[in-house]
């Protein structure tokens, strides 16, 4: 009798092996699907790429947010798959903005695809005074790139910042699907975005800094940069505010007066 019972028990055992196995394949194809493991870059990771999308014609997505799940000192941006919606995660936390109708819904979970996006984890950062001098958006980069090097940082690598405080003005934008099922060209990209400014709002911005990601994370046109003034996009960056639901991504931005630069402190 004790021989049967241990052999249904072997069996029983054998079938919990075989069923938890399978749901750990399944949890992996979830987190990381077609668009192949993430690259790592100095203190950045990133998956997917905006390029693929203008090669395609297509927004499909490369990486389900539960790939998060658990990791804590994360931040990460991005769009969402096929071009619903922005990502963002502050400290973790998930910020997902996506277009309805005449307004926009924010979800706070890990149900959701990216288009592509990068991601850092950073336990520690330091805090760097932003001078009134600096107050555009290409001075906003070149900041970023000269208090990294003052650090010591290798800044021919993709580098992590935030910012804090109450710019004067943000202009930023969700996107959302307005091909008309076409396939995905740089014209129908610029008019499939949902565009709102803000003012005077207190917020907390995480960006990546890169000057050899184009077409990868950093878009190699950006609204700020006027065409022949020989600036380069040289950040990605997206917004959330204190006080307001709005997040998103930074097309354009007036810094305001005692706002704090934050750089990874190693």
């Amino acid at each position: 009798m004790k021989s049967g019972v241990t052999r249904i028990m072997r069996r029983i055992d054998s079938k919990t092996v075989f069923v938890a196995s399978i749901m750990f394949a399944l949890v992996l194809m979830v987190n990381v699907s077609t668009g192949g493991e993430p690259t790592k870059d100095g203190l950045v990771e990133y998956i997917g790429a905006q390029k693929n999308m203008f090669e395609t014609g297509k927004a499909e997505g490369v990486l389900n947010l539960k790939f998060f799940q658990g990791k804590e000192n994360m931040y990460a941006v991005g769009p969402a798959a096929l071009l619903n919606g922005e990502i963002t995660i502050l400290n973790s936390k998930p910020y997902v903005a996506k277009v309805r109708e005449n307004d926009y819904h924010v979800d706070n979970t890990l149900n959701h695809d990216a288009l592509f996006i990068v991601w850092a984890q950073v336990p520690r950062w330091k805090d760097i005074p932003v001078p009134e001098s600096v107050n555009t958006y290409v001075q906003l980069q070149n900041f970023v790139k000269d208090q990294a090097a003052a650090l010591g940082m290798d800044t021919s690598k993709p580098i992590p910042f935030q910012f804090s405080g109450t710019p004067v003005e943000i202009v930023w934008h969700i996107n959302c699907d307005k091909t008309d099922n076409k396939p995905i060209t740089r014209e129908l990209f610029a008019k499939s975005k949902a565009i709102y400014t803000m003012k005077n709002e207190p917020v907390d911005i995480i960006g990546f800094y890169s000057e050899r990601h184009y077409g990868i994370f950093i878009s190699q046109y950006a609204p700020a940069i006027k065409p022949g003034s020989g600036d380069k996009n040289a950040v990605h960056m997206h917004l959330i505010s204190r006080t307001t639901k709005a997040t998103g991504h930074i097309d354009d931005i007036t810094l305001g007066k005692g706002m704090t630069l934050r750089l990874p402190d190693r």
